[in-house]
């Protein structure tokens, strides 16, 4: 597939970095934005709007600009597929904004793709069995190509899956902060909290046990860890939070939806 990203922000620069990463040919990848930015030698990039039709075009900008933009679009997605990675705008949003499209993708990746590490969520309207392949192979060159089977959940997916490393990260930065707060140097607090988390996400990957089950088996009866996740569990409190916080992630990508289809003319 022939590739025009349109918008290069941060998204989508990271999901050209692990296409190329993945050995992508990057003459098949076009990069257009209105401004000047920094992007891998190897690709075309471009401040004009390309006056020719491409296989699939990544939206890379922001969703509340979606009605303003996609007039001017008519000609790059005409008989291609759109990929769109904007939190909120519904499949319906998207057909009604670029018709002239032949399929219509919500595409939710998180950073990660730039190493091929990203579980990306995908959901589609429009397509045929060979193109879902295509964009599985895109997908997968990413990390994981997770198809929802309808759009419900897709929220909810992004939340956990494109919001989540925000959320890890902070788990990190809180684990570093704590152990600095009880006496442990902030800089050895920080690389041992990021190292730590990495190996015990690797083996969560590798291990045909739950995490669940491998919380347990770090754990030991009146152990150091027992007493940690005591503390964790008690009256759920880690459940809850984490509930919470998806909640509150998911319900901003609803009401983001709705600010674009006011956006675009399509709600009241």
């Amino acid at each position: 597939m022939d590739i025009l990203i349109y918008g290069y922000g941060t998204m989508a620069g990271a999901m050209v970095d692990g296409w190329l990463r993945a050995g992508m040919d990057p003459a098949r990848i076009t990069a257009y934005n209105p401004r000047p930015k920094n992007v891998p030698q190897e690709i075309t990039f471009t401040t004009e709007i390309p006056d020719r039709s491409f296989d699939a075009v990544v939206l890379g900008f922001k969703p509340h600009m979606l009605g303003d933009i996609a007039p001017g679009m008519a000609g790059v997605v005409r008989g291609g597929i759109v990929l769109s990675i904007l939190a909120g705008v519904e499949l319906e949003t998207l057909a009604e904004e670029l018709p002239d499209a032949r399929g219509w993708v919500r595409f939710m990746p998180n950073l990660a793709v730039a190493l091929g590490k990203s579980p990306n969520a995908l959901v589609a309207r429009g397509l045929g069995e060979s193109d879902r392949a295509a964009v599985t192979a895109l997908a997968e060159d990413l990390g994981s190509a997770e198809w929802l089977p309808d759009e419900s959940q897709f929220e909810l997916v992004t939340a956990l899956a494109g919001s989540g490393p925000g959320f890890v990260y902070r788990f990190i930065d809180a684990l570093a902060s704590a152990a600095s707060e009880l006496g442990l140097e902030e800089g050895q607090a920080e690389r041992l909290a990021v190292q730590m988390v990495d190996g015990a996400g690797a083996l969560a990957s590798a291990s045909e046990h739950s995490p669940r089950e491998l919380a347990s088996r770090v754990a030991s009866p009146g152990g150091m860890t027992q007493k940690g996740l005591d503390v964790l569990d008690d009256g759920g409190a880690l459940e809850k939070l984490m509930t919470n916080c998806l909640a509150a992630a998911r319900d901003r990508g609803i009401e983001m939806g709705r600010e674009a289809r006011k956006t675009a003319g399509k709600d009241s």
